[in-house]
């Protein structure tokens, strides 16, 4: 497990859901569009990182 990768997946995650939420306050659809890819970004990530574990054990 790299503590580095799952790091960075967590912060695509913050910062996703961040854009996200701003951009449903502000009424702007693109950066709605891009918290969105940013989360699903960072689950992918989590996801790779689930699946190196599995095989190193």
């Amino acid at each position: 497990m790299s503590a580095e990768n799952r790091i960075k997946a967590a912060a695509d995650i913050v910062v996703g859901k961040a854009k996200e939420v701003i951009g449903n306050v502000t009424d702007n659809e693109k950066l709605v569009a891009e918290g969105k890819a940013d989360q699903v970004k960072g689950d992918v990530k989590d996801t790779v990182e689930d699946v190196k574990d599995a095989f190193t054990k």
